[in-house]
Order: C-alpha cells, then sequence, then structure tokens
C-alpha cells in the first residue's frame, strides 16, 4: 500500500467538490506492462446519493435553472477550449490507463472537443411552437425543457468521446449529469472533472464518480430522482440497465456492441478495401464497437486482397502504446485476450484456419497480434462473439444477395462498410444492410454533425447529430384562454 500511496491518484468530483472514497481505493492497471500505475477513488451508494441530490438542487433551486441557454452554451465553448489546451495530458493519462496509443488519445480528445462547441451552438437555438388549435379563443403552444437528472455511463475505451456525445447535449439542453466511468481505467475522465470545474459550471450540474455494480451503477440507474440514462456497454449489462430503469421510468439510450461487416465486392479499389479493413479491425487495437471484425469479401478477388492484406499488415508494429511509431497496442485487459484464446480455438475446431497472427505476444503487457480467420460457413465463433481485440474474420460470397445476407446474418447491427466503384450498387447493398452506419469506400469515419447508433442487440436512440438534443428535452403544452367571456359550464356540452 505504501507503494501505491507514491501513484498519481484521482479523486471523484461531486456537489463541485472533489472527494475520495468511504472505505476504499481502487488501483488502474497499466496494460502495456500489467503493473499498477495510479489509485482512483471509488464510491459507494452514500456518494451517488449525495451526486443525485446535488444535481436536484442545481435544477431547481441553483444558479443552473436560472440561466440563460446562450450562458450555457458559452460554458460549454469554454470547455471546449480547455479541452483543447489539455488534450495532451488527457491523453497521456488514458494511454496509461487503457492501453490505446498515444497518438490516438490525444488526437480524440481534441477532436472531442469539436463536440461540445457543436452543441454549445445549440443551446439556444431549442425552439417551441404555436400550435394552429382547432378550438376557438385558445393560445396553445409548446416549449421545451431539459428532462432532468441524467446518469451517462460509459465504458473506458474511447471514453472521452462517448462521454461528449452525452454530456454536450445533455448540458446544452440544461440537464444536470452524474457521469459514472467505468471501473476500469477511469483516470481520463477523473480528471476531466477537473475541466469542468475550472469551466464555471454551477455546484452539482456535473459529478463524475466510478466503482462497481453493487456500489455504484445499481444505487445510480435505479434512483427515482434519474429522469435519463444514456448507456454505451455490452447487451448483458444494457439489459439488466433496462431492468434497472423499471424503478424510475428512466428514459433510456443504449449505444452498445457490434459484429459489423465490410463487404468487398470484385469491383472495388483493393488498396482502398485493405485499408478501411485494416482501420476496421486493427484500429484502436480492434477495442472498438464498430469494429468490421466480419470481411465478406468477392471470391473472385479474395487471394489479391489477401496477399495485399499481409503485405501492409506485415508492416504494422505492435509495441508501446506511448511511442509514435507504434500502430497496435496492448488489450486494455488480461480478460480480453482470454477470450480471443477461447474464441479462435473453437473457431479452429469448427474448421477455420488462422491465416496470420492467432497469438499473444511474448513479454509482460496485455499484447495480441493482429489476426485474420479463414472462415468457411458464417457460423465460426469468431463471426459470432465480439472479442474487443485486434482479429478479423473473412468469409466469401458470389452474389450481390448472398453478401447481404450474409451481413445481416447477426444479432448485432451498429456499423457496416461496403467497397465498391458501383455507385448504384453502392446505393443498393447500403439500403438493405440492417446496420446504423453504413461508410461507403471508407471506415471509421466520425462526426458531432452525423447520429451514431445501432439496430437490434447494438442499441436504440442515437448519440450525435442535431435529432440528439430532442433526448435531454420533454416537451410542454400550454394551453391560454384568450377569451373575455368566463370558461363555459363544463356540463353543458355543445
Amino acid at each position: 500500500m505504501s507503494q501505491q500511496k507514491k501513484l498519481p491518484h484521482y479523486p471523484m468530483y461531486i456537489d463541485g467538490e472533489f472527494i475520495e472514497s468511504s472505505k476504499i481505493e481502487l488501483c488502474s492497471i497499466n496494460p502495456h506492462n500489467g503493473k499498477p500505475w495510479a489509485t482512483f477513488a471509488n464510491s459507494e451508494p452514500k456518494e451517488i446519493e449525495r451526486a443525485i441530490m446535488a444535481a436536484r438542487q442545481s435544477l431547481h433551486q441553483g444558479e443552473w435553472t436560472e440561466m440563460l441557454p446562450t450562458e450555457r452554451g458559452k460554458l460549454l465553448f469554454k470547455l471546449a477550449d480547455l479541452i483543447e489546451e489539455h488534450a495532451a495530458l488527457i491523453g497521456e493519462i488514458e494511454t496509461n490507463d487503457s492501453g490505446k496509443l498515444l497518438a490516438e488519445t490525444a488526437t480524440q480528445t481534441k477532436y472531442v472537443a469539436d463536440y461540445y462547441r457543436y452543441f454549445a451552438g445549440l443551446a439556444d437555438k431549442i425552439e417551441g411552437a404555436t400550435l394552429p388549435i382547432d378550438k376557438p379563443d385558445m393560445h396553445v403552444f409548446t416549449t421545451n425543457e431539459p428532462i432532468g437528472i441524467v446518469a451517462a455511463i460509459v465504458p473506458w475505451n474511447a471514453q472521452m468521446f462517448l462521454t461528449a456525445t452525452k454530456l454536450a447535449p445533455a448540458l446544452a439542453a440544461g440537464c444536470a449529469v452524474i457521469i459514472k466511468a467505468s471501473e476500469i481505467a477511469p483516470c481520463a475522465l477523473l480528471y476531466f472533472a477537473k475541466l469542468i470545474h475550472a469551466a464555471g459550471f454551477p455546484r452539482g450540474v456535473v459529478s463524475v464518480v466510478t466503482g462497481d455494480a453493487a456500489n455504484c451503477a445499481i444505487p445510480l440507474t435505479t434512483h427515482p430522482d434519474i429522469d435519463r440514462i444514456a448507456f454505451t456497454g455490452g447487451p448483458d449489462t444494457a439489459k439488466q440497465i433496462i431492468r434497472n430503469s423499471a424503478e424510475n421510468f428512466a428514459v433510456t439510450t443504449l449505444e452498445l456492441g457490434g459484429k459489423s461487416p465490410i463487404l468487398v465486392f470484385d469491383d472495388a479499389n483493393i488498396e482502398s478495401a485493405v485499408n478501411g479493413i485494416i482501420a476496421g479491425n486493427y484500429g484502436a487495437s480492434g477495442q472498438s464497437c464498430v469494429a468490421g471484425s466480419r470481411v465478406l469479401v468477392h471470391r473472385a478477388i479474395k487471394k489479391k486482397l489477401i496477399a495485399k492484406l499481409i503485405e501492409k499488415v506485415n508492416l504494422i508494429k505492435v509495441g508501446s502504446p506511448t511511442s509514435l511509431e507504434t500502430h497496435i497496442g496492448p488489450l486494455c485487459t488480461e480478460q480480453q485476450i482470454k477470450l480471443i484464446e477461447v474464441t479462435l480455438k473453437k473457431a479452429e475446431s469448427q474448421g477455420a484456419k488462422i491465416i496470420f497472427g492467432g497469438k499473444r505476444k511474448d513479454g509482460e503487457g496485455y499484447y495480441f497480434e493482429p489476426t485474420l480467420v479463414d472462415c468457411h460457413n458464417d457460423s465460426i465463433a469468431t463471426l459470432k462473439v465480439e472479442m474487443f481485440g485486434p482479429v478479423m474474420s473473412m468469409l466469401t460470397f458470389s452474389e450481390e444477395q448472398e453478401a447481404i445476407d450474409m451481413a445481416n446474418n447477426t444479432d448485432y447491427g451498429l456499423g457496416s462498410g461496403v467497397f465498391t466503384d458501383n455507385l448504384a450498387r453502392a446505393h443498393r447493398v447500403s439500403k438493405k444492410i440492417r446496420a446504423g452506419i453504413c461508410w461507403i469506400n471508407s471506415y471509421r469515419a466520425i462526426s458531432p454533425i452525423a447520429p451514431f447508433g445501432g439496430y437490434k442487440q447494438s442499441g436504440y436512440a442515437r448519440e450525435a447529430g442535431l435529432q440528439s438534443i430532442n433526448d435531454y428535452l420533454r416537451t410542454k403544452t400550454t394551453w391560454i384562454n384568450i377569451s373575455n367571456e368566463p370558461m363555459a359550464n363544463p356540463f353543458v356540452m355543445r
């Protein structure tokens, strides 16, 4: 413990104060070497209660509820500037915490600032309407009000981005937000709380907590004062959150996992397709909910595509996430490697063939080789299990409809990619794929302007984009009798 006390420490942020754990603090493990690098505060139910009470106070009696929408927008603009200013440091913390490449964490954090700017600009664009009502002497109009207290539950991967897609529209709408960071690698978000504080948001408007299910997630998602739950994570946890929301009827947004298909037709630009496949599978070491882990390639170009893929994969450097020369860093947890190993073993027993990779790298840390699995049918385990690592599975097809059927043969429906030089085909195929996102001759592009979300077990509702701010609002209808006459006798029917 004395050694741990020398490590960097990250407290929680509740009601405008940085607070410590009541009983216990946890360690964050650096995936590069498997050793503790920092400690962080771990919440208990009483800390969750305090955060919710502070949020309620800010919404009903505090400065936040009286703040004009334009003023809310200015705070979000200030927060965006602070994020940009601290992007390198936040990136360094996230890299130590999760193993993601420093080049990616710092760059992504800097870009995340644009999400806050986008929603800052929308804060005073929330409008109601005057209704052409079908009754005389009535003036009827609608206003949009903050939905209330939001529980934003964020996983460890892409945490600054996934927080922005929840926090930015919620604050623009005038809500109060409790961010629940993952108990695996939460330190970047705990540091982010310092920027929220420095931006000048009133007390209680934003709290940042972390902890396990029993002490943090369950007390938060079942609390009667929670009005909305915005969750990113796995389907199993999402099912539990839906059950929890039965306690408070909180509206839910679920952004879950995927086994996204990338379809490569025989007229595709091979160079572009291979780059898209690598981006979709080995970007972020495969630890992405939109990873294009099912590659469906036309039979006529399979050998050519694999040869080009091997050529490029041989240039990939697996190593320390802090090195700018590294392309693939470690996975975040030991459990991910175990899941990959078990799934690959099952796939081989089903007749699949590992073309390259397939092994954990020797030495310390949670490193796994970039891997390609050749599958002879779409029942192979690696085509079904979301492994959250640098593993892709390949299937071949001969006809367009066959490719579409393969693409849709999954419980998920988050991302998809289509590589073809035939514009008509691109439109036909993208229309038929059951997924919330479809990239044509590209992959993994994001923007604050573009909605993000899935079908089926990849969740529902959308994050980012103009429509997402409406998820944090409730519509109120106001009726005004503008007649000089008294209200009619309700028992006299006309």
